[in-house]
C-alpha cells in the first residue's frame, strides 16, 4: 500500500479509494436484495415462484461477487440460492470459494462454523455411501468453532457410524443432546446403538458394548431452517443477523 501511495498521484489515489467504497456499498446493496429474495423464495409455497425468486437471488449474489469477490457472504448467498434450485454440486463449489483463503477472512469464527456445517450437509447429501471423510473434516472444524449446533453434532455422529467409529458416534450424539436435549434424532440414534450392542453382547460375550450409558430422553424435535448466516447480511448494514440453525 505504501508503494502504491508513492507511485500514484494523490488525486488519482483518492478517486480510487472513493470508487472502491462505492463499489463495496453497491455490492452490499446487491447482497441485501439477494438475501431478501432468498427469504421470499424459501417462504413461497409455489414451487415455480420459489425457483424464480431463488434464481433472482443468485443473480444478485453474482453482482455482489463481481463488485467484491473477497466477501464470503455473497458466495454463501449464491450457494444457498443454488441449493434451493436443486443445484447442490454448484452450491458446494460456491461454499468452497467462500471458505477459501480469498474470502474466508471476511467471516467470523461463528460464521465460518455455520458455513462449514452447510458444506458438510451438502457434501453428505451427494456423497456415495461410506465416503464421508471430507464431511467429517468439515464437521469437526465446525463444532470446534461453534459448539452450539446440535444438528452438526448429530450429522457428525451419523458419519462416524458410517465409518464404524461407534465410540466417536456415541460422544457426538451425546454432545448433540447436551446442546439440545429435545433433539430426538440424536436420542433415537443413541437408542439404536444401545440396542444393537446389547443384542451383540447377548450373542457374543466378547463384543464390547456400551453398557452403563445414561442418556437423557428427548421430548421433541426442533425443525431447523437456514444457517445462522443472515447475520452476514445485516452486519454489512450494521450488524449481521443469523439464520436459524
Amino acid at each position: 500500500m505504501f508503494l502504491i501511495i508513492q507511485e500514484v498521484p494523490q488525486k488519482l489515489f483518492t478517486k480510487l479509494r472513493l470508487f472502491s467504497r462505492r463499489a463495496n456499498l453497491q455490492a452490499k446493496r446487491h447482497f441485501v436484495r439477494g438475501a431478501q429474495l432468498l427469504n421470499q423464495a424459501r417462504s413461497s409455497k409455489d414451487r415455480s415462484r420459489s425457483s424464480s425468486l431463488a434464481k433472482e437471488a443468485e443473480s444478485e449474489a453474482e453482482k455482489a461477487i463481481h463488485l467484491d469477490p473477497k466477501d464470503a457472504a455473497a458466495h454463501i448467498l449464491k450457494a444457498l440460492a443454488l441449493e434451493l434450485q436443486g443445484f447442490k454440486t454448484s452450491a458446494i463449489d460456491s461454499l468452497d470459494v467462500a471458505l477459501s483463503p480469498l474470502a474466508v477472512k471476511s467471516l467470523s469464527d461463528l460464521e465460518r462454523g455455520d458455513a462449514l456445517y452447510k458444506r458438510a450437509e451438502l457434501r453428505h447429501s451427494v456423497s456415495r455411501r461410506g465416503q464421508v471423510d471430507s464431511v467429517v473434516a468439515d464437521l469437526v472444524e465446525s463444532v470446534r468453532l461453534k459448539n452450539d449446533n446440535a444438528k452438526a453434532f448429530g450429522l457428525l455422529g451419523e458419519c462416524y457410524e458410517k465409518k464404524g467409529l461407534k465410540e466417536e458416534a456415541k460422544k457426538a450424539y451425546e454432545d448433540a443432546l447436551k446442546v439440545q436435549p429435545s433433539y430426538n434424532v440424536a436420542q433415537e440414534a443413541l437408542d439404536r446403538l444401545v440396542s444393537s450392542f446389547t443384542a451383540g453382547e447377548a450373542g457374543d460375550p466378547s463384543v464390547n458394548g456400551f453398557n452403563g450409558w445414561n442418556v437423557e430422553a428427548g421430548v421433541g424435535i426442533r425443525v431447523a431452517g437456514m444457517l445462522k448466516l443472515e447475520r452476514i447480511g445485516s452486519r454489512e448494514l450494521g450488524g449481521r443477523n443469523g439464520l436459524e440453525s
